[in-house]
């Protein structure tokens, strides 16, 4: 077994278009996969149970996949500089494999892994695998990366994609190990009350035929707007864990293209590249400017004034605020450990721009409820959500009542997620106010034992924008100044 190689599995949780397990196999035909499970981030405050359970179950099919070659699928659990050191000791590795990951955590248990097997003479590899396009490539005339996703995504686009890798077929069985079963969600420390989607390699290529080879992927642009309806990919899990890869998702978009013979067929494929696009856009943000891990992008709205009343926050986590849309929302989020990306700028909007509550709590509770829940997409949307971020016309604020009627004009969505309201009118169901022409739609909800709406939006929305432009003046006074100190000609 002395020609062996290690492959340290991670979020590339299947055999295809698998980087590392193509470089791997080129040193080896005898490849080792471990996956190690780490205290340090199972014990995350933001990690949720369901994306552990959505983990679980892509490593069983995985461990099943590679059964079938007769490869173990093994597993340790502890600090994974500790754990694949002493396995590959004990194997007699010649190396260890892996695809990268950009969160800032991951990259410094990278550096620590690198750094131990390094210390006993261990040689390793590593492969940027998430993105078509990784930090670096991307840049500027000026070699400088982009902060404005409009020209990040001309640039991006017109760069040449890379080919899917096949699963190698040099393979060969390793009979003298065994796999041992997996861990259970209880053995992790976790009970997951949430309905999440199926995982595994299986079922996200499945996904993505239904999509693109079904010709949903035509009907995007319009579709993906409204919740009621199934018109997104809802492939975002599978993304988060690598149970498919990005090459050969956008291969998939490639080769239904010559199909797209409408203006709105090719403009419901370019929008869903798009989303690719944004995916990789909030990776690289992440990357170039860490520091919007724990704040702002632009740093002056850190000084954004924020109420943070924690009684109007538990009933935004409950789905309890009075507004419909955004408590269905809620609610499905915490029933599905899934929420419709429409649905996640409402609900963001207006616990910032309604509420007046921090953007980074919102963040935290995504994070602890989504099955889908990656730090760099969901930081960017937050971000944005809150008027903080890159995005150059940041002051949106969404009015719940005009966003249910144009997405949820019938009430199918609300109506599906609470069920309380199920049997109103629509009219009663959709009316949001406090004025009292709309005291017969509140009299109707109080029947059915749903809470009145516990902000009036326009007063709210006031009160953000005035803050909002508190914090601008501020900072374009501060920026005068500072173009004052530097320019001597200026008295």
């Amino acid at each position: 077994m002395t020609s062996l190689v290690l492959l340290w599995h991670r979020r590339d949780l299947r055999l295809g278009d698998n980087t590392a397990l193509h470089g791997a196999a080129q040193r080896s035909p005898q490849v080792v996969p471990v996956f190690v499970f780490d205290p340090q981030l199972l014990q995350r405050a933001d990690m949720a149970p369901a994306r552990v359970a959505f983990l679980l179950q892509a490593l069983q099919e995985l461990q099943e996949r590679y059964a079938q070659m007769g490869i173990p699928l093994l597993w340790r659990r502890g600090d994974p500089a500790v754990e694949l050191r002493q396995l590959a000791a004990e194997l007699g590795a010649q190396a260890v494999f892996w695809n990268e990951d950009l969160d800032p955590w991951a990259r410094q248990q990278e550096s620590r892994v690198r750094a131990s097997l390094a210390e006993a003479g261990i040689p390793s590899f590593s492969y940027q695998d998430m993105l078509l396009h990784g930090p670096g490539e991307v840049l500027t005339q000026a070699g400088e990366p982009y902060s404005v996703f409009t020209p990040f995504w001309r640039r991006w686009s017109s760069l040449p994609k890379p080919d899917p890798f096949p699963i190698p077929k040099s393979l060969q069985a390793v009979s003298s190990l065994k796999a041992q079963p997996l861990p259970s969600l209880a053995d992790l420390g976790f009970v997951c009350n949430q309905r999440i989607p199926a995982a595994g390699e299986s079922v996200a290529q499945g996904l993505l035929e239904d999509f693109c080879q079904g010709l949903r992927i035509f009907e995007y642009g319009r579709a993906r707007d409204f919740p009621a309806e199934q018109g997104t990919s809802l492939l975002s899990p599978h993304l988060c864990w690598g149970t498919i890869g990005i090459r050969r998702v956008w291969q998939a978009t490639c080769e239904v293209e010559a199909e797209a013979r409408s203006e709105e067929a090719e403009s419901s494929l370019k929008t869903w590249r798009q989303e690719l696009c944004w995916r990789e856009f909030y990776k690289h943000v992440l990357v170039h400017w860490p520091h919007v891990e724990s704040g702002a992008y632009r740093r002056a709205f850190d000084a954004l004034e924020w109420d943070n009343r924690q009684d109007w926050f538990q009933a935004w986590c409950a789905g309890q605020t009075g507004y419909p849309i955004v408590d269905a929302a809620m609610r499905q989020l915490n029933e599905t450990g899934w929420m419709h990306n429409r649905c996640r700028m409402i609900v963001a909007s207006f616990l910032t721009k309604d509420l007046l509550i921090d953007w980074r709590w919102g963040e935290r509770y995504f994070m602890q409820k989504l099955v889908d829940g990656d730090l760099a997409a969901n930081n960017g949307g937050w971000q944005w959500s809150a008027g903080v971020g890159t995005d150059p016309r940041p002051l949106r604020i969404f009015n719940p009542a005009t966003q249910a009627a144009r997405y949820d004009p019938e009430g199918e969505y609300i109506r599906r997620y609470l069920p309380e309201l199920a049997g109103l009118d629509t009219p009663a169901l959709l009316w949001v106010g406090n004025d009292p022409k709309g005291s017969w739609a509140l009299q109707e909800r109080r029947r059915c034992g749903y809470p009145d709406p516990i902000v009036d939006h326009k007063v709210q929305q006031q009160e953000f924008k005035r803050r909002y432009q508190a914090v601008q003046q501020g900072y374009s006074k501060s920026v005068q100044r500072s173009n004052d100190h530097r320019n001597p000609s200026v008295v």
